[in-house]
């Protein structure tokens, strides 16, 4: 279906790719893996065009079709419904049901056999692509990524870029092409979105290729496996606990061809240098010196699989409540989260918060936290509880002019130099890198950052809110070891399924608008879901007492709600300015490019200088608007969930 050969491409002096290879059969299901930085969703550029390779062939039989799920799509707005948007992928569908209604108009005043043959064949065709059922499929797929009946007809502009990037994806899968290309889809699904998509994609009819740093969703969803290393494409025929049992099994091979090799090639400058001088041997001796330089070298086996080298401490020791909320009501207007919730937590609790998005799960941090009032009940810490919150919005409280070393250790001054390196490494930051200011961080690199800082502080009770969505799975691995290590307590929010089945030792999730807690690991609550019947789940909806029957549907108001929507519309509006202004000043700085590659501007007094000056500002600029666009963005996802409960 598509073939890559040799291919090479390169970012300055670095090979991406060289002389790398890939043929991409019809139906596979291709997980594309590899550490940040090594060029994967570079790759799905350049199968998509976008990207023109340096070297080598890309191969497309005549028919196929290319949809690519991309993270611009989160800057893509639209006053237009988001069923509309997703019913785009009917774009001949639409345009025959125009024409027919366009024919029907006319007939009502001219009404000829011309007309009745045009009508004809275009319901003909109509029919043919099953254009009467493309709505209902828009509208089950939408519903399926998570969306209500009643955001159907929301315009896509008030959605937040994770809810956009949804709409996005429904487009691409309705329109069924023949490759279909996700990079990093889960970062803004829930977990029953997740598990819809990966039973879309089992059945899938074409072929798709993802990249996901999400261990289960990959090994439910490929049969295929490729690796980015060392500018290769690395074939494994298996999902990704295949390839992680092959690869433990290649690196074994190669380390003892890798030994054995080595081993020859001492024993070979030995005898070299024992005989060279000696004029019976010399001839022998000098064969030898050319058998090493025509020896095609082994490459030793890197080991890629970094380890936490520090120990959490803390400043003080809790007591054994950590925390406890009694009589918890809280409620958006009309939309209520919780009813007369408890819930209590305990030193060495290590508690996953999951479930679907809007039942509550950030709302319940923030309650924690004491950032988010309650309309009744209590919040009560332990004694000697002190608490740190990783989210999003959290990136805000990093001092944009330290440098990443400076950063953490604000976070805790009693580490070394060298552990903060160490911890900082783990975290993909090596070498100068540690020296960098945090206003140059992507959102991405930020996010670790924030990670970090949590980690370090000497807080007894961490709460981490999808602390995955931006790391590789190095990094997961990374905050995996972390968390185990950590003897406090944490109640994390993720939808990461490998993820919680390592860390957490007990289940909380939202039902009935009560707390819910299973007292044991992730996979053994799945069991237990999967097990439990009809009448069970119609048991565990609590009665309504008389208590709970008088709490007011309007607990709130619409005053914070309002508050919320302006906030929301004026986040939107710095992002789409930010934007704007940052498409302004790269088309200026690509003329500046064009202008200092051009030998004329040498040659004319001052004008290379005056140039340089200019890019220099340009640069600095976009940096500044590029962040303001990434806080503005975040800013406005924050305010959706606080909309959408």
């Amino acid at each position: 279906m598509i073939s890559i050969t040799n291919l090479s491409y390169y970012l300055g002096s670095r090979a991406l790719y060289e002389n790398a290879s890939l043929h991409i059969k019809p139906n596979q299901k291709i997980g594309l893996i590899g550490l940040n930085g090594t060029g994967k969703s570079t790759l799905l550029r350049i199968i998509d065009g976008e990207y023109q390779p340096d070297g080598g062939t890309i191969s497309k039989a005549g028919d196929v079709t290319i949809g690519f799920l991309n993270q611009d799509l989160l800057s893509y707005q639209t006053d237009d419904s988001i069923l509309s948007v997703a019913m785009q992928a009917f774009a001949r569908q639409l345009a025959l049901q125009k024409q027919i209604d366009e024919i029907l108009h006319q007939m009502e005043t001219n009404y000829t056999d011309d007309l009745v043959d045009k009508l004809g064949r275009a319901q003909e065709e109509f029919e043919g692509l099953d254009g009467y059922s493309v709505q209902s499929k828009a509208e089950e797929i939408l519903e399926g990524l998570g969306f209500s009946t009643d955001d159907l007809q929301r315009p896509l502009r008030t959605f937040s870029g994770g809810w956009r990037m949804r709409v996005m994806l429904a487009k691409l899968l309705l329109q069924r092409p023949s490759l279909l290309m996700l990079d990093e889809p889960t970062n803004h699904l829930d977990l029953p979105s997740i598990k819809w998509v990966e039973k879309y994609i089992q059945t899938y009819e074409g072929a798709v290729m993802v990249v996901s740093h999400d261990r289960e969703f990959l090994d439910n969803v490929i049969d295929v496996t490729v690796e980015v290393a060392n500018a290769k494409l690395n074939y494994y025929a298996g999902n990704y606990s295949f390839y992680l049992e092959e690869k433990a099994l290649r690196n074994e091979i190669q380390k003892g061809a890798f030994e054995n090799q080595q081993a020859k090639i001492r024993q070979t400058e030995r005898f070299i240098e024992r005989f060279k001088a000696q004029a019976t041997k010399a001839k022998q001796a000098q064969s030898r010196v050319k058998q090493l330089a025509r020896m095609e070298r082994i490459d030793d086996v890197i080991d890629e699989s970094a380890r936490v080298n520090f120990k959490f401490q803390f400043s003080t020791q809790p007591g054994r409540h950590i925390l406890h909320l009694d009589d918890i009501t809280k409620a958006y207007g009309h939309k209520r989260i919780l009813t007369r919730a408890d819930i209590r937590l305990e030193r060495g609790d290590k508690v996953a918060l999951i479930g679907a998005n809007g039942r509550g799960k950030s709302t319940l941090l923030r309650i924690i936290s004491g950032s988010e009032p309650v309309n009744e009940g209590r919040r009560q810490l332990g004694h000697n509880v002190s608490f740190s919150f990783y989210a999003q919005h959290q990136l805000e409280s990093l001092n944009v002019d330290d440098t990443l070393l400076d950063e953490l250790k604000h976070a805790n001054p009693n580490k070394t130099e060298g552990e903060l390196r160490g911890v900082l490494g783990c975290f993909l930051f090596s070498n100068d890198e540690v020296f960098k200011k945090i206003k140059v961080l992507s959102g991405g690199e930020k996010s670790r950052v924030a990670l970090a800082k949590v980690l370090l502080s000497q807080a007894n009770f961490l709460l981490l809110d999808e602390p995955t969505n931006h790391l590789d799975m190095q990094s997961v691995n990374i905050l995996i070891q972390a968390l185990e290590q950590y003897e406090g307590t944490y109640v994390v929010v993720s939808h990461d399924r490998y993820f919680v089945s390592q860390i957490a030792n007990k289940i909380w999730y939202i039902e009935n608008e009560q707390i819910k807690e299973y007292p044991g690991t992730y996979d053994e609550y799945e069991e237990w879901m999967a097990n439990r019947s009809p009448e069970e789940l119609q048991a565990a909806a609590p009665a309504k007492s008389e208590k709970t029957n008088k709490v007011s549907e309007n607990l709130i108001g619409l005053d914070a709600r309002k508050e919320w929507q302006q906030a929301l519309k004026k986040a939107n509006q710095q992002a789409e300015e930010a934007e704007a202004k940052i498409g302004q000043l790269e088309t200026r700085k690509k003329q500046l490019e064009t202008e200092l590659a051009d030998p004329k501007t040498y040659g004319t007094n001052g004008a290379l200088q005056t140039r340089q000056a200019d890019y220099q500002r340009l640069t600095s600029e976009l940096g500044t608007l590029q962040q303001q666009w990434e806080e503005a963005m975040l800013e406005a996802e924050e305010l959706e969930g606080k909309l959408k409960g």
